[in-house]
C-alpha cells in the first residue's frame, strides 16, 4: 500500500494516513475482508513510528472501517463480516497486496456503473433519447465517404485546427477571446483535469476545492499525491472569507472550481465572487482551473460569463466538455490556456495519447457551422426544465418533511440533504434492492465525508421511469428515517 506523506503539511501524519486508507475502503479500492498490512509492516514501509499506525488503525476501527482479529490480522470490515477469507490458508491472489499502487480511491467509478433495468439517478448525463445521435451517425458516414483515409490518419496532437477555430468562435460568444493556438482538444473534460494534474501537481502540492465537489476531480488530485483543502459553499458559491485565509496560510498551487450549476450542488458562483477569486489568484500566483460542463443548460437566466473572460494574464485554465450536452460517445472537450501553461499542458497531451481521434473531431464540425447546435440546446433546456420541475413537484409532495434540497437554476442535478446522523450510503443499499441508484454525497467530499447528502440526477432517466423512480425513492427514504436508530450506522460495502 503506497501512501504519500507530506511532512510539511498542516495536516498531521496520522490524519494523512487515516484519510488515505479510509478513502480506499469507502470507495472499494480496498475490497471487503481484504487483509491490511501489519502495524509494524506499514510503519516500516511509510517510515513512521509503530504508535502512529496503532493510532491510525484505532481510528479506523472506531469508525467501523476495519476489524482486527487476534492472531489473524487486520481486515476491511463489511456490514456482515465473514471469516471465509481469513481462514483460507492459501489464496492465489494474496501476493498482489504487496504490489503498491497509486490509486487513493475509485469513489467516482464505484457509483457510475450502469445496471440493466435500473433507475439511474446516479449518472450525471443526459438521456440518449435527448441527444442528436442520428445526425451524428450521418455525419460520420459523410466524413468517411469524403475521405476514407481518415481512419488511417493521426490527427494533430493539439487537435484538428478547423475544430479549434470553430471552438474559438463559440468561446467569443462568452467573451473568452482566445485563438486556436490557445486550445487543446481533449478526450472529454476529465482528460483536461488529468492533464492539469499530471503537469502541475505532485506530492505535497496544495489544491483548494469547493466542498462538496466533482468526485472524479478529487480522485485525480489525490492520485498525484496532492493535499486537498476543501472550502465550504453558500448560496453564492465558494466562501471567499475561508479561501482568503487558506491562501495566506497554505499557499495553494491550484484552485479547482465549477462556477456554473456546480456539481453536485447546482449552485452558481456570483459575479462579485468570480472577480474576487481571480484577484486572489493574481495576488497569490495561483492557477485557477475553471470546469464548465453545462453552463448552456440554464432554465431561466443565463449564468455569469466565465472567469476566463476576465483573465488577461493567463491565470485561468478553462475546461469545456461537449460530452454532457452533445455527443457523450465522442468524448470531446477543450482546454483553453495561455503562455507556458498551455505549452506544458500540450507536452502532457503528447505523453497521454498523442492526440484525440480525428474522425470524431471532424464529425462534430457541422454542429458549429449551422444552427443545429443552437436549436438542440434550446430544445434540451426546455425538456430538462420540465423534468426538473416534475421531480421538484414529486419531492415537495412525497419526500419526508425533514428532507431539504437546493433548487437548481440549470445543470443536471438536485442536491438533497437528510437529517444529520443518517447516512445516504445506507439509504443507497435499501434503494438498490428496488433497482434505484443515486450518488451518495460522501463521494463528493475531500477528507472525512458528510454522509447525509445525495446527488439526484433528473436528466438521464427516461420520462416513463422518472415518476415511479422519485416516488419509490421518497417512500424508501421515509421508511429509512422511521427505522430503528441502529440503522444509522455506516455500511462499508
Amino acid at each position: 500500500m503506497r501512501i504519500e506523506i507530506n511532512r510539511n503539511s498542516h495536516i498531521s501524519i496520522n490524519q494523512q494516513i487515516y484519510e488515505n486508507i479510509s478513502d480506499r475502503i469507502r470507495s472499494g479500492t480496498l475490497i471487503e475482508e481484504e487483509r491490511l498490512p501489519s502495524v509494524r509492516g506499514l510503519a516500516k514501509q511509510l517510515g513512521v513510528s509503530f504508535l502512529t499506525i496503532v493510532r491510525v488503525y484505532d481510528l479506523l476501527e472506531k469508525n467501523e472501517l476495519i476489524i482486527r482479529i487476534q492472531g489473524k490480522g487486520t481486515f476491511v470490515k463489511t456490514s456482515s463480516f465473514s471469516k471465509s477469507k481469513v481462514d483460507e490458508e492459501e489464496n492465489n491472489f494474496q501476493w498482489q497486496i504487496s504490489i503498491p499502487d497509486y490509486l487513493p480511491r475509485k469513489q467516482f467509478a464505484t457509483y457510475y456503473d450502469s445496471f440493466e433495468n435500473s433507475i439511474q439517478f446516479s449518472i450525471a448525463a443526459i438521456s440518449p433519447s435527448l441527444l442528436p445521435t442520428r445526425y451524428l451517425e450521418k455525419e460520420i458516414q459523410l466524413v468517411l465517404q469524403k475521405d476514407p483515409s481518415i481512419l488511417a490518419k493521426y490527427g494533430p496532437v493539439q487537435g484538428d485546427k478547423e475544430l479549434r477555430q470553430a471552438m474559438c468562435e463559440q468561446l467569443r460568444k462568452q467573451n473568452v477571446y482566445v485563438n486556436d493556438q490557445d486550445i487543446i482538444i481533449t478526450n472529454g473534460t476529465q482528460q483536461g483535469i488529468d492533464l492539469v494534474s499530471r503537469t502541475f501537481l505532485g506530492p505535497g502540492d496544495i489544491v483548494v476545492v469547493e466542498s462538496p465537489t466533482y468526485p472524479a476531480a478529487l480522485d485525480t488530485f489525490r492520485a498525484r499525491g496532492a493535499t486537498i483543502i476543501p472550502v465550504p459553499l453558500d448560496t453564492s458559491g465558494i466562501r471567499m472569507d475561508f479561501l482568503l485565509n487558506i491562501c495566506e496560510v497554505h499557499k495553494p498551487k491550484l484552485i479547482y472550481t465549477i462556477p456554473n450549476f456546480q456539481n453536485p450542488t447546482g449552485i452558481v458562483l456570483a459575479q462579485e465572487r468570480r472577480e474576487q477569486l481571480l484577484t486572489l489568484a493574481q495576488e497569490h500566483q495561483i492557477i485557477i482551473v475553471e470546469d464548465d460542463p453545462w453552463s448552456e443548460v440554464f432554465f431561466d437566466v443565463k449564468p455569469p460569463l466565465p472567469i476566463k473572460s476576465m483573465d488577461t494574464n493567463g491565470f485561468v485554465i478553462y475546461l469545456k466538455g461537449l460530452s454532457k450536452t452533445l455527443v457523450p460517445g465522442c468524448r470531446i472537450g477543450l482546454l483553453a490556456a495561455n503562455g507556458t501553461l498551455l505549452t506544458r499542458l500540450l507536452a502532457s497531451k503528447v505523453n497521454a495519447d498523442l492526440g484525440s481521434p480525428l474522425l470524431t473531431q471532424k464529425a462534430i464540425l457541422p454542429f458549429f457551422y449551422s444552427k443545429r447546435m443552437e436549436n438542440h440546446l434550446e430544445k434540451l433546456r426546455s425538456t430538462l426544465k420540465l423534468r426538473r420541475d416534475k421531480v421538484l413537484m414529486y419531492l415537495q409532495t412525497y419526500m419526508p418533511k425533514e428532507i431539504q434540497w437546493i433548487e437548481p437554476a440549470g445543470g443536471l442535478n438536485i442536491w438533497l440533504s437528510i437529517p444529520p446522523g443518517w447516512d445516504t450510503n445506507h439509504l443507497l443499499l435499501k434503494c438498490q434492492k428496488e433497482n434505484i441508484f443515486f450518488l451518495p454525497g460522501s463521494a463528493c467530499f475531500a477528507g472525512e465525508p458528510e454522509n447525509n447528502h445525495l446527488r439526484l440526477n433528473f436528466s438521464y432517466v427516461e420520462d416513463d421511469m422518472l415518476d415511479n423512480g422519485v416516488l419509490n425513492l421518497s417512500k424508501i427514504t421515509d421508511e429509512y428515517l422511521n427505522s430503528a436508530p441502529s440503522q444509522r450506522q455506516t455500511p462499508n460495502s
